[in-house]
């Protein structure tokens, strides 16, 4: 009678066994290495950023409902088109699996962690030095968009000791007039006066306020160990003033690499006829008090992504002119700026059909 059980000698079954046990094995010794790669790919981190093209930001427009540009107190003029600063995306604690796909796309470049973040330096040490310089090229953006505007010079104060003798008598932005009824009209004269004075004394202070009537104050003045004379207080420089405010509100961005895009946003609301002749441009580059356009970094990436933006033209520092013209540009134009007026300029050439200088 068949008992319907397996057929075969013992010594057969056991080979087979064996044969499926080794199979197993082999398939077990060939996932262990794709498992612990798998397992490298997420868990394990590389020491690398990836940088890459970031968002851009229409300084002509507004941002959270906020003019990105915002002046109060005089007349502003209404503008069309783009101005478009352009910002470069940075990534950083990438896994190696991470690393591997923007590596891949092309798009992306992977730089050593210590280029962006030196090892000498906190995190937050650097954040806080990327926001100052950002804060800086605001300044320096107002200051040359008004000297290219023709506005007078004024001993400017920048700011203010928050435990000094002019807490709460002067103002970041208040131009200093005269000091005890002589007139002041330079950083070096106001410096003179003060040469004379000593802890302790009183001072009068004729000032003009933005957006406010012209004062006086009185200033008890302090002291410091390393100066015989009194002390105001203030941090002062020689700057061209106007009596209206200029607010730049964008947060969240460092570096100091906006300024030449700040610097064109104000110009074109204060003047009439668009400085870009109504079309998308974009652009970077530092600017100092005086006007002059300094280079940056990461130019190739700012163009991609004024490129994805719309952009039609791209304002390059003269000094990244090389740089830039490795960039996937198709469709954008390069022009080659080295101060704020030169810019301004080119934009009009450009708007007017003309032939503007090129990278």
């Amino acid at each position: 009678m068949n008992s319907g059980g397996l057929r075969g000698s013992p010594r057969a079954l056991t080979s087979t066994v064996g044969r499926v046990n080794r199979r197993i094995s082999t398939m077990v010794v060939a996932l262990v290495p794709i498992l612990v790669f798998g397992v490298l790919l997420t868990v394990v981190t590389v020491p690398y950023v990836a940088l890459g093209p970031g968002p851009t930001f229409d300084t002509l427009g507004e941002v959270d409902g906020k003019q990105v540009v915002d002046i109060e107190g005089a007349h502003v003029h209404k503008t069309s088109g783009h101005l478009n600063m352009t910002t470069v995306s940075q990534r950083d604690g990438l896994t190696l699996g991470q690393a591997l796909v923007f590596w891949a796309s092309g798009r992306d470049q992977l730089v050593p962690r210590e280029l962006v973040y030196p090892p000498d330096k906190s995190r937050e040490e650097i954040d806080e030095a990327n926001t100052r310089d950002f804060r800086d090229s605001e300044d320096s953006a107002e200051y040359a968009a008004l000297q290219y505007l023709k506005y007078p010079m004024a001993v400017t104060v920048e700011s203010i000791d928050e435990k000094g003798p002019s807490k709460g008598k002067l103002q970041a932005g208040d131009a200093i007039d005269a000091v005890n009824n002589t007139p002041v009209a330079s950083l070096a004269q106001f410096q003179e006066l003060l040469k004379s004075t000593k802890p302790g004394d009183t001072i009068i202070v004729d000032y003009r306020r933005k957006n406010a009537p012209m004062g006086t104050t009185e200033i008890t003045l302090g002291s410091h160990p390393d100066r015989p004379q009194g002390v105001v207080g203030v941090n002062v420089l020689d700057a061209p003033w106007a009596p209206f405010t200029i607010d730049f509100n964008l947060a969240n961005i460092g570096g100091p690499s906006a300024g030449l895009m700040f610097s064109l946003a104000v110009v074109d609301k204060l003047t009439t006829g668009d400085v870009n002749g109504g079309k998308f441009v974009a652009g970077t580059g530092t600017i100092s008090g005086d006007g002059k356009v300094g280079s940056i970094g990461g130019i190739t990436h700012k163009i991609v992504a004024a490129r994805d933006a719309g952009a039609t033209a791209f304002l390059v520092p003269a000094d990244n002119c090389a740089e830039a013209k490795t960039a996937d540009a198709d469709g954008i134009e390069l022009l080659k700026v080295d101060t704020l007026e030169h810019a301004v300029d080119g934009l009009r050439t450009l708007s007017a059909g003309g032939e503007p200088p090129r990278c």
